[in-house]
C-alpha cells in the first residue's frame, strides 16, 4: 500500500470518527426536572380521562350502557379529571380563572368537535357521498365511469368472475372471452 492510499483512508476515516464520536463527547443531555415529569404525567392522565369520558358518552348514545349506570360513571370520571386538573394547576404559577370542571368540559367539547369535523371530512372524500364534478374534465371522467359500471354481460368460463358485455378478455385471469 503506498502512502497516498493511507492518506486517503485517513482523510475519510478521521472525519467519520469525529462525526460519530461527537455526541458521546458533548454530554449536554437536557435534564428534565421532577416537576416537569409530574406535569407531563398529569397531562397524559388528563388526556386519558377526556378520551374515556368521550368513549363513555358515545357508548351511552349508542345504548351500550344503561341509563342508571351512566350518570355515576360519568360523575366519577369528571371528578377524576377535575382532580388531575387541580394537580396541574398546583404546578403552574398563575391559577386559571375558570374552574377545573369547566376546563374539562371545554376539553371534551373541543375534542368532540374535532372528531365530528374529521368524521365529516372522511365522508366528503369517501364513498358515502359522491364527489361533485367541478369542471368539464371531471364530468367527462364521471360519465365514462358510469358507462363502464354497467351490468355484467356474463361470467368468465375459466375463473367465474363477472365480465362486461364488451370485454374481450377476463379482467382477473386474462382468459379470452367468446
Amino acid at each position: 500500500m503506498d502512502i497516498g492510499s493511507i492518506f486517503l483512508i485517513l482523510a475519510i476515516l478521521i472525519p467519520v470518527v469525529i462525526f460519530i464520536s461527537r455526541p458521546l463527547l458533548e454530554r449536554s443531555a437536557t435534564s428534565v426536572s421532577h416537576a416537569e415529569q409530574d406535569v407531563s404525567t398529569l397531562l397524559a392522565k388528563r388526556d386519558q380521562v377526556v378520551a374515556t369520558i368521550q368513549e363513555l358518552d358515545d357508548d351511552y348514545n349508542l345504548g351500550k350502557i344503561p341509563s342508571e349506570v351512566y350518570p355515576n360513571q360519568r360523575m366519577t370520571l369528571l371528578q377524576n379529571g377535575a382532580d388531575v386538573l387541580r394537580q396541574i394547576d398546583a404546578y403552574q404559577e398563575a391559577p386559571a380563572a375558570e374552574t377545573a370542571e369547566d376546563r374539562l368540559e371545554a376539553a371534551l367539547v373541543s375534542r368532540r368537535q374535532t372528531f365530528e369535523s374529521t368524521k365529516n371530512q372522511g365522508r366528503k372524500n369517501g364513498n358515502a357521498v359522491p364527489p361533485v364534478p367541478d369542471d368539464d374534465l371531471e364530468q367527462r371522467i364521471a360519465s365514462r365511469r358510469r358507462l363502464h359500471q354497467g351490468k355484467a354481460g356474463g361470467f368468465c368460463p375459466k375463473c367465474g368472475r363477472p365480465v362486461q358485455a364488451d370485454d374481450r378478455f377476463c379482467p382477473k385471469c386474462g382468459a379470452t372471452l367468446g
